[in-house]
């Protein structure tokens, strides 16, 4: 599952329309923001650090984000990177 306009306004308790204009663009923003910081564009764990990200930007806190989430960044690059490994090693003759 990818996170949409939906999902963001639940997570933020938001009911109403006015704001969804602003709250795609922060959606489209943050899935290019995780997507760049950790190379992942899927996944359970994309969509939470999707979700964070635009709570953080909707708070007009987003500074303090990569501090927090450094750890869960960090972990989700390098998943991708022991994968990417493991498929490379698979191909090796």
């Amino acid at each position: 599952m990818t996170a949409t306009l939906d999902d963001v306004k639940a997570h933020l308790h938001i009911f109403h329309s006015v704001e969804d204009d602003y709250l795609t663009k922060l959606l489209k923003q943050s899935q290019a923001a995780i997507t760049r910081m950790t190379g992942i564009d899927t996944g359970d764990e994309y969509d939470e650090l999707v979700l964070n990200r635009v709570r953080y930007a909707y708070n007009d806190s987003l500074d303090e984000f990569e501090e927090r989430y450094q750890s869960v960044l960090l972990g989700l690059s390098t998943q991708l990177l022991a994968y990417d490994e493991g498929e490379s090693d698979e191909t090796e003759v």
